[in-house]
């Protein structure tokens, strides 16, 4: 089985891990396909790799990185590897002509118990939607984005004070386990994959499109005190959910819920300018634990308000 000649897609930490459990356990990784490297810095002028290309030169594993996933150069050199799989982990999507070309497919390692959050960020939108269950599912990719049948699916628990990072955390790690159960069943012809809609599904299917900056805002007048403390967990702490104090940014990665009723318009602000900062919501009030304010380190709200100047009853 450890001869499968295998190549490996995905680009952010959340891909690291199953790739290297699959190095580890002596799997024939003989490429890795990630995204060109990233300008950053104050001018653009530094080009950071990714984590998964990181890892794999760390290896010695050849790595790839095209700009255009039909360009006949890299065809041609995917070919040359004469893969007879291909896992998908946290990568792009990707034409017909890359995913049929191995000869026992191409598997993707998904985020969320499908057909369930379908789309780019399904961690954050499970918590944002106030689920208390989420997963990873592994399935073969077809024409149709995170559509293609079922390999295995695995539940994992949302907790009640968990955020993106802890579930991210948590799914990495099983997630990795299932990319090595689902190579090993497909090696040994011992999958029998499942259509979506075979598949049992509680409720509506909840889409889970990619997160822009103006999804991350805050709508105060729009949500419960239990939504925003959905909604701030489930972006947190990247991107972050954001509203505006003065004029300026303000992200918030942690509150609370207040069990008092709201006795003021939306947005309101409520502090003592010491040890709490409340903002009044649809219904109830939250109280902001850790924040940040453009141009400044995130910090505590005892430490925000040390430092902070504006009234103190204001709408936000």
């Amino acid at each position: 089985m450890n001869s499968l000649r295998i190549i490996y897609m995905g680009t952010p930490d959340f891909a690291v891990e199953p790739l290297r459990r699959l190095v580890e356990g002596g799997y024939n990784i003989v490429a890795v396909v990630t995204m060109p490297d990233k300008p950053v810095g104050r001018h653009h002028d530094v080009l950071q790799q990714s984590p998964v290309k990181q890892y794999a030169l760390s290896c010695n594993i050849p790595v790839l990185q095209p700009e255009r996933l039909k360009d006949e150069a890299f065809l041609s050199e995917l070919r040359t590897y004469q893969a007879d799989l291909q896992v998908v982990v946290a990568f792009r999507m990707l034409p017909e002509v890359v995913w049929a070309m191995p000869r026992l497919g191409t598997f993707n390692l998904h985020a969320a118990l499908l057909p369930q959050y379908r789309g780019a960020a399904p961690i954050n939108w499970a918590i944002i939607n106030g689920d208390t269950e989420t997963g990873i599912t592994t399935f073969f990719l077809d024409h149709d984005i995170d559509t293609g049948q079922v390999i295995h699916r695995q539940a994992v628990p949302i907790l009640e004070d968990d955020d993106v990072e802890t579930v991210h955390d948590r799914l990495m790690i099983l997630g990795a386990d299932l990319v090595l159960r689902t190579v090993d069943d497909v090696a040994n012809g011992t999958v029998t994959p499942i259509p979506q809609d075979q598949l049992t599904v509680d409720g509506p299917l909840r889409p889970a499109p990619k997160i822009f900056k103006d999804t991350c805002q805050i709508r105060w007048a729009e949500l419960t005190a239990h939504e925003v403390y959905n909604f701030v967990r489930g972006l947190s702490p990247y991107p972050a959910a954001w509203t505006t104090l003065d004029g300026m940014m303000l992200k918030i990665y942690k509150v609370k819920v207040e069990g008092q009723k709201a006795n003021a318009l939306p947005g309101t602000i409520d502090t003592e300018h010491k040890t709490y900062l409340r903002i009044a919501c649809k219904e109830g009030w939250v109280d902001v634990l850790s924040l940040q304010l453009a141009g400044k380190r995130r910090m505590d709200v005892q430490d925000f308000l040390r430092g902070a100047h504006f009234a103190s009853e204001c709408v936000i």
